[in-house]
C-alpha cells in the first residue's frame, strides 16, 4: 500500500474510521508536506488553518463518540479556487476580484462539507480558468511535479499537482475545454468529466452568475478511480431548486470483468494528430485489454465528421465563454469579425465568429451539436466506451508568451498549435458524454500519460468501472520521485 499521504482518500476514510489515525494528526501532515514541497509546485495557493484544524478536533470527538458524518469523515481536502467557499477568496485568478470573498458555500462545496471532508485550502487556476497551464497574476505559476519545468495543465492544473505530490486527500474541478481530464493526464491522476447536467455547478462562477453555463462541468480529481465514483456520488444531483421535480438515477455498469466489455479505440485524428508517446501507452491498454478477453476494435467510429464536429464544439466553446469579454473587447470583436475573410478557418477567426455570433447562428450550430449527439447514442448502441487520449502530447514546458494558438508543441517532430489540443477535449465533451482519465504509464521521458475512457449520456458510472478495473488489473496511481 502506497505511503499514507498518496493513499487513496477512501483508505484515508477507512484509516480515520479504524482509528489508525486521528483526523488532526492526518490534517497536520498535509499541511506539513505543504510546507515542505508546495514552494516547488505552488499547487495549494491559499489555506485558512485555523477553521481546518477546529474541524478536525470536532471530527475527532464525534468519532469518538460514534458519530460518523459521512463516507468521507476527517479526509482532509483542497478545492479548485474556482469554487466558491465561504471565508476563501474566489478569483478566477483575476486581479481585480482578488478581494473577492463569498458569503456562501457552492452546492458541491456543501455536499463534500456533509459527506465529512476537512476542506483547507485553494488549488491554483489560469486567468479566466483559459488555458492548459496554471498561472495569474495573483498566485504566480503551478509547476509540474514530475517535471516542475513543465506545466500542470489547466484550468484544474493545481488540483492535479496537489494530488500528484501528496498535498491533499482528495480535489474537484470543472471542464469545459477538457479542464479537468487534461490535469490528470498531465499529472497521472484520475478526473471524471460528468455527463452535463447531473452535477450542480451552482457556486463554481464568477460573483454574480448563477446561470447554468453551456458545455461545462464540475466533477471530482483523485488519485483513484474508486475516489472519483465516491465523490461523483457525493456531488452530483439536483440542487434544491430542481430537486424538488426531478432526482438522478444514474444506470449501474452491466459489466463485470474486462472480459465483459466492448470497446472502440481512437489513437489520433487528422485533426488532431497525436504523439507517438501518448499513442504507445494507448497501445499497451489495448494489448492488456484484448489478453484480457475484452472486445476492442480500432476503426469504430461515431458517424460523424470529425472536422464538423471540431468546428461544431470550438463555435459553441468560444460563444459560452463569450461572457467572459469585456464591454470594449466585444465591440472590438464585433468588428473583428466582419472583417474576416470566409475561408479563414484559424483557431482565432473561429473564437472572434464564435464571440461575435447572432443568436440565429448559435441556434443553427446548437441544431447541428444535436444531430451529432444522436449519432454518439447510436454508437453507444453497440459499444460500450470509447478510448481515445486525452490530449496530443505529455505535459509540456512552461511558455507564457503569445496568444495560445501561437504557442506551439512538437507532436512527432512538427509544430501544433497548443489550441489544436482542444479536439480531444470537445469530441466527447461538446454532446454531453461522460469521461474518466485514468493513469496509463508513463511516455519514454517519464512523464504520465492518461487514458480517456468515454460513455454513452448518463453511462457516469461504466466509465468509472472501467477505470476501477484498469487500476486494480493494469496500472494503479504513481507518485512522482522527490516528494517522498
Amino acid at each position: 500500500m502506497l505511503d499514507i499521504p498518496f493513499r487513496s482518500a477512501c483508505q484515508l476514510a477507512a484509516a480515520i474510521r479504524q482509528k489508525d489515525i486521528g483526523c488532526l494528526e492526518l490534517l497536520d501532515l498535509y499541511l506539513h508536506r505543504i510546507e515542505r514541497h508546495n514552494p516547488r509546485l505552488n499547487a495549494v495557493i491559499f489555506m485558512d488553518i485555523d477553521a481546518a484544524r477546529e474541524r478536525v478536533r470536532q471530527a475527532d470527538a464525534a468519532l469518538a463518540r460514534g458519530d460518523i458524518w459521512g463516507p468521507l469523515h476527517g479526509v482532509p481536502m483542497t478545492i479548485k479556487e474556482s469554487y466558491d467557499v465561504a471565508g476563501m477568496p474566489t478569483t478566477w485568478g483575476v486581479p481585480d476580484l482578488k478581494d473577492n470573498y463569498p458569503q456562501t458555500h457552492a452546492v458541491s462545496v456543501d455536499r463534500l462539507l456533509r459527506a465529512g471532508v476537512v476542506l483547507f485550502g485553494k488549488t491554483n487556476v489560469p486567468l479566466n480558468l483559459s488555458d492548459w497551464q496554471t498561472f495569474n497574476d495573483i498566485y504566480g505559476t503551478t509547476n509540474n511535479p514530475w517535471d516542475v519545468t513543465r506545466v500542470p495543465g489547466g484550468s484544474s492544473g493545481g488540483s492535479a499537482a496537489a494530488l500528484a505530490a501528496g498535498l491533499t486527500g482528495l480535489e474537484a474541478g470543472s471542464d469545459i475545454g477538457a479542464s479537468i481530464r487534461n490535469p490528470a493526464h498531465y499529472c497521472g491522476v484520475y478526473g471524471h468529466k460528468p455527463t452535463y447536467g447531473i452535477v450542480s455547478p451552482r457556486g463554481q462562477d464568477m460573483p454574480g452568475i448563477v446561470a447554468a453555463a453551456d458545455i461545462s462541468v464540475v466533477g471530482p480529481l483523485a488519485r483513484s478511480a474508486d475516489d472519483l465514483a465516491m465523490a461523483l456520488e457525493v456531488m452530483a444531483g439536483p440542487d434544491e431548486i430542481d430537486g424538488m421535480g426531478w432526482q438522478l438515477h444514474l444506470p449501474r455498469p452491466r459489466q463485470v470483468t474486462l472480459r465483459d466489455y466492448k470497446v472502440a479505440v481512437m489513437y489520433s485524428d487528422a485533426e488532431a494528430e497525436v504523439d507517438d508517446a501518448v499513442q504507445a501507452r494507448l497501445h499497451a491498454v489495448v494489448e492488456f485489454l484484448r489478453q484480457s478477453g475484452a472486445r476492442v476494435s480500432d476503426t469504430a467510429r461515431p458517424q460523424i465528421d470529425s472536422r464538423e464536429a471540431h468546428r461544431n464544439y470550438i463555435q459553441l466553446l468560444r460563444s459560452a465563454t463569450s461572457s467572459l469579454l469585456s464591454p470594449e473587447r466585444f465591440q472590438h470583436n464585433l468588428q473583428a469579425a466582419a472583417a474576416l475573410l470566409p475561408h479563414d478557418e484559424g483557431y482565432e477567426a473561429q473564437t472572434i465568429r464564435a464571440q461575435a455570433m447572432s443568436h440565429k447562428n448559435w441556434l443553427a450550430l446548437n441544431e447541428t451539436r444535436h444531430h451529432l449527439r444522436l449519432a454518439w447514442a447510436e454508437f453507444f448502441q453497440d459499444y460500450d466506451l470509447l478510448l481515445c487520449p486525452a490530449a496530443t502530447t505529455v505535459a509540456f514546458p512552461h511558455n507564457q508568451q503569445g496568444e495560445r494558438w501561437e504557442r506551439m508543441l512538437t507532436v512527432n517532430g512538427k509544430p501544433q498549435p497548443s489550441t489544436t489540443q482542444l479536439f480531444w477535449a470537445g469530441y466527447t465533451c461538446n454532446f454531453y458524454l461522460p469521461s474518466t482519465v485514468a493513469p496509463a504509464g508513463l511516455s519514454p521521458d517519464g512523464l504520465p500519460v492518461g487514458v480517456q475512457i468515454v460513455g454513452p449520456q448518463y453511462g457516469d458510472y461504466t466509465c468509472l468501472h472501467f477505470a476501477q478495473l484498469l487500476e486494480r488489473e493494469f496500472q494503479a496511481f504513481e507518485p512522482p520521485a522527490g516528494f517522498e
